[in-house]
């Protein structure tokens, strides 16, 4: 029997937000391929070709004798313009999603505000306990944007076990980075110096944090999905509702040692003058405690981290308790107590813990993403969760369980994810609905580049390197000139 060869052009339709632009293809099928489940395909450029159109076996132009196809351009259909096509030799990258390059890139901005101008402007820097300022949204909006990102980044995963290798992989070489800026070996603009004492390396900060928030969360988002289809909010929730879980032990498992865990008198010393070493004994033995000196985060990091590990410029150094310029760093008052001098890591572990939950809320936020095209459809499901969260928060920190950024509590954490939710929307608004994204050009590229600029900028190795130009002596360099690090 004679093979009849039918010919049929599929046009692609267009791309959506977080997909790849496809090109035209020409896909040939006769009888017994189309039988067999053989499909060639051949991509082919719309501007070297006119519109086919399909003739029904009917049809009166039609000669029986020929194709059942012709080449004649459809009159009922305008001819498109030849498009400016790529070589099929190079790849067509995804889109990306602007408006999260242009939060994170404001993130980096808004920590760089805060580092160099926080000591001038008290209020915008960090709370030195209780309480939310500025400077306190810096880590959340962080973590919020890498859960974002994740949900982007294995939306689809072909082989979970590479993937999970990738990713702890990635982990571990954001943590050494973090531990090599942040551990102590780089001494800063007041000193020239480098070099640090393993026995006394801050093994955790900023990045490590991100990096432990990033592999749990990643492991979540390839581990931990259902098959479910998603066509609501209802149903995203049950597609996920393993990683919820996950988040609701992490919270409870929190809860539970902040408030739950016994907290014994502690001792710890600090350098005197000269060589001398200063003791100081701090009276605890309290459960429940969420004050400076007493809380069972900072007991965990003491017996797990050792003393000496830890941040030695304490948050809470600013309190009134601590110092007579208070909200500003200065000198001890008359009666001080004998915790205010002692290190405190506020990246410290426990805390952590709702740190990976507010990675794992922006996963949320991506997911939606993910799942949902519509551009109010995508608000929706970031408003109200935005919103929930937020009142959640206040209402907690109204009923005693305040708002606490070195503790990274429940409120903290329930108020900090809402505002980057909202911050969010916001920017997706402005920029990807919108379309407004020269004002935005500058925010944009920090974002791309965010780790380079922290790196540099945050960590002061520019400034390092800087001051390591200078004239006669260390003290006369272009800093100390125009005021930096005087």
């Amino acid at each position: 029997m004679r093979c009849r060869l039918s010919l049929f052009l599929s046009l692609s339709l267009p791309p959506l937000p977080d997909q790849t632009p496809t090109l035209p293809y020409l896909s040939i099928l006769n009888s017994s391929t189309a039988r067999a489940g053989r499909v060639f395909v051949i991509p082919i450029h719309l501007g070297h070709m006119g519109i086919y159109k399909l003739i029904n076996g009917n049809d009166k132009a039609m000669d029986p004798n020929k194709n059942i196809l012709t080449s004649r351009p459809d009159d009922d259909i305008e001819a498109p313009k030849t498009p400016k096509t790529r070589p099929l030799s190079v790849a067509v990258k995804p889109n990306r999603l602007v408006s999260l390059d242009v939060f994170r890139g404001l993130t980096v901005a808004l920590m760089i505000l805060v580092d160099d101008a926080g000591d001038f402007l008290p209020s915008i820097n960090h709370s030195p306990w209780n309480g939310v300022t500025l400077a306190d949204f810096v880590m959340p909006f962080f973590l919020f944007i890498v859960g974002v990102a994740l949900a982007l980044a294995y939306k689809k995963v072909s082989n979970p076990v590479v993937a999970t290798r990738k990713a702890i992989l990635r982990g571990l070489k954001l943590f050494t980075v973090g531990l090599v800026l942040q551990g102590g070996y780089f001494h800063g603009i007041q000193d020239l110096t480098y070099g640090v004492d393993i026995a006394k390396m801050r093994w955790m900060g900023v990045l490590q944090r991100i990096a432990i928030a990033y592999v749990l969360a990643a492991v979540c988002e390839i581990w931990l999905k259902s098959d479910v289809e998603v066509h609501s909010g209802s149903s995203l929730l049950r597609r996920y509702r393993f990683q919820l879980l996950v988040g609701s032990v992490l919270t409870i498992t929190y809860m539970v040692l902040l408030y739950g865990l016994y907290v014994p008198d502690w001792t710890y010393q600090i350098s005197g003058e000269g060589s001398t070493l200063m003791s100081f004994s701090v009276k605890c033995r309290v459960r429940g405690n969420t004050g400076p000196a007493c809380n069972a985060a900072g007991m965990i990091d003491r017996k797990i981290l050792g003393i000496e590990h830890l941040y030695r410029k304490a948050v809470y150094g600013r309190t009134m308790e601590c110092s007579i310029n208070s909200p500003r760093k200065g000198p001890l008052p008359p009666n001080a107590p004998s915790w205010c001098q002692a290190p405190f890591d506020p990246e410290g572990i426990l805390s952590s813990v709702m740190a990976i939950v507010t990675c794992l809320i922006g996963l949320q936020f991506g997911h939606v993403i993910v799942h949902f095209q519509d551009h109010r459809e995508r608000i929706m499901h970031w408003m109200v969760p935005s919103f929930s969260l937020l009142t959640l928060g206040f209402a907690l920190d109204f009923f005693g369980l305040h708002m606490n950024k070195p503790l990274y509590s429940l409120s903290y954490t329930c108020v900090t994810a809402a505002a980057a939710g909202l911050v969010f929307v916001g920017i997706y608004i402005l920029v990807d609905i919108s379309g407004y994204r020269r004002p935005t050009y500058a925010m944009e590229w920090m974002g791309k580049h965010a780790l380079m600029i922290f790196i540099l900028v945050a960590c002061n190795i520019i400034p390092i390197f800087v001051q390591g130009f200078y004239y006669r002596h260390p003290q006369n360099n272009i800093l100390k000139l125009i005021g930096i690090g005087s």
